[in-house]
């Protein structure tokens, strides 16, 4: 061994033993060897020193350790910000601030102190080249350094392992600050990218970052791998499958493309829509939100934040994530209202318009853009009782509501198809869904991402008047009530005088949602909250229904033509 190649071993040893790192397994066959016998693209003309790029034993720098031979730098860096960040981010100090003196690229590579002038290096290259590895002053984009990680914390933050139980790999400095040598070992390549350990399944990551559930999430199991179709999920990392990806399906530690949280890309969905094409992930999302009636991820970025309080007003938006977590979404089944494993951790809105942290209810998830913060502006119909609120439609001390928050006020409802009973409980997907989900018997995706019917209904229902009733005008309603007993007395209601052709001129055609209002009403029993562009004020300037009991009742109220004062059923 060269006198040279002596000293930098030694200096190596040295250096690691001082700075509490593992003992470099040897930096000399790495693209850190920047001498004229390095392995990369970039090295010296003729420069033997390997170590002598950051390192001198004379004439070193007296105000930092390890013998430093490169000078400070004085650049103001932009650093990392998020809304979801407990720790307070500085200029970069200490081994991150020794580290960016070549990976910001303002100073010349051979620009060492032990020696006048600057040291020449092949092709000309004077700076770190652009690309991956030159990370510019602004650092927003790359995972945040010099932050004390302390205990507390990580108990502030609730999802970060207490710096006692970190694996013995990663590290933190002497006045417990991360630094970029909690991931990076500068003198030892044997895992890429200069890692301390393998990430392979994200190991890495997860030593420092606990999240809720993680193990039993879809994206650190799934075996997935990519068809070769459309955009490279994983152009950042060597692995082949979901599982293996892990973090790095979504995020990406330096040069992300989505600043805060580090995600892969800067529009939100892309980030999801990479892989949920059809391409890596067996449905094909991205072909759901192009369909006429949809929940628009494509029409809005950068609004939303995941810190974004639904009690206060929330600019209008939807993005994947308002309704899925992807760090604990799995495929488990659950029975209404519980939320599915689709929406498990997501934020929401309770019954009484309180934010609640983690959804237990899929209603709740709903309410945070459909309540009390409505996303919608007006009703494309006008009720008598002119309600935009879904949670207060759903409340279960209203005279009726379909049944999502509990079970429905009405204990006698003939037309309800099995497994449908009175007790029986739904979810909002239940009716608003894709019109091609396996659950109605088609080969699309479940969940209200998209569908050909208005409102994201999963089957079609018709609410213009003089509609000739068919099983496929009201659809979405025989989806629950069968059809042949809605259209005899034995419903309780001559519906078929109302909704099939009538038994007088003028009568008959008449929409569902002509007297019911699908989600519930303040006022009425049965749905009753009449579309006031189709019923209106009687001769009497009445309008109203009156519950005479079970399958009694009298209406008040002109439609078609037919004035009915005090008119009862049956």
């Amino acid at each position: 061994m060269s006198a040279n190649r002596l000293f930098c071993a030694v200096l190596a040893t040295v250096l690691m033993s001082v700075a509490g790192l593992p003992r470099a397994a040897g930096i000399m066959d790495t693209r850190h060897n920047l001498s004229v016998s390095g392995p990369g693209p970039i090295k010296a003309v003729n420069e033997d020193r390997i170590c002598i790029f950051c390192h001198t034993p004379h004439n070193a720098r007296r105000d930092v350790p390890y013998l430093w031979n490169r000078a400070d730098t004085t650049t103001n860096y932009t650093t990392y910000e998020s809304s979801t960040l407990y720790a307070t981010v500085g200029q970069p100090t200490g081994a991150s601030k020794m580290c960016l003196s070549c990976h910001d690229g303002t100073i010349a590579l051979g620009a060492v102190l032990s020696q006048p002038g600057i040291i020449p290096f092949a092709g000309g290259v004077r700076f770190l080249p652009a690309g991956p590895t030159r990370l510019g002053t602004d650092i927003s984009d790359d995972h945040p350094v010099s932050l004390l990680y302390d205990s507390a914390l990580a108990a502030a933050n609730g999802e970060l392992v207490d710096p006692s139980a970190l694996p013995q790999e990663v590290k933190l400095d002497k006045a417990d600050m991360l630094q970029c040598t909690a991931c990076h070992d500068p003198h030892d390549d044997s895992y890429g990218n200069f890692l301390v350990m393998e990430n392979s399944y994200s190991s890495l990551c997860i030593a420092c970052h606990d999240r809720t559930d993680w193990g039993l999430s879809a994206h650190a199991d799934s075996q997935a791998t990519w068809n070769g179709a459309g955009t490279d999920p994983w152009p950042h990392t060597d692995y082949t499958q979901v599982d293996e990806n892990a973090c790095e399906n979504c995020h990406r530690p330096h040069s992300a493309g989505g600043h805060a949280r580090l995600l892969n890309y800067a529009i939100e969905e892309d980030n999801c829509l990479t892989c949920h094409t059809g391409n890596v992930a067996a449905t094909d999302i991205e072909a759901q939100l192009t369909k006429q009636y949809r929940h628009g991820v494509q029409d809005f970025t950068g609004i939303h934040d995941a810190a974004e309080d639904f009690t206060s007003l929330v600019t209008p938006h939807v993005e994947c994530v308002d309704c899925h977590n992807p760090h604990r979404a799995n495929n488990s089944t659950a029975t209404a209202p519980d939320v599915p494993g689709t929406l498990l951790g997501v934020t929401g809105i309770s019954v009484s318009n309180s934010p609640v942290k983690e959804s237990a209810y899929l209603y709740e998830v709903c309410y945070k853009c459909h309540a009390d913060n409505n996303a919608l502006s007006f009703s494309e119909i006008t009720r008598q009782n002119q309600q935009l609120n879904t949670r207060l439609e759903f409340d279960i001390t209203n005279p009726s509501y379909h049944p999502v928050e509990g079970i429905g006020q009405n204990p006698d409802v003939p037309s309800l198809l099995s497994p449908y009973t009175v007790d029986s409980i739904i979810y909002c997907t239940d009716c608003h869904n894709s019109d091609d989900n396996p659950a109605s018997g088609g080969i699309g995706t479940s969940g209200p991402h998209g569908s050909i019917n208005k409102h994201i209904l999963e089957r079609n229902y018709t609410t213009a008047d003089n509609t000739v009733e068919s099983s496929f005008e009201y659809a979405l309603c025989y989806k629950c009530h069968d059809r042949n007993v809605l259209l005899t007395d034995a419903s309780g209601f001559p519906h078929n005088s109302h909704v099939g052709p009538g038994m007088m001129m003028g009568m008959g055609n008449a929409p569902c949602s002509a007297c019911h209002d699908p989600h519930g009403d303040t006022n009425n029993t049965h749905l009753i909250n009449f579309d006031v562009n189709i019923v209106t004020p009687n001769s009497a300037s009445l309008l109203e229904f009156t519950d005479l009991g079970t399958f009694t009742g009298s209406c008040s109220l002109s439609c078609h033509g037919q004035d009915h004062v005090d008119r009862t059923y049956p």
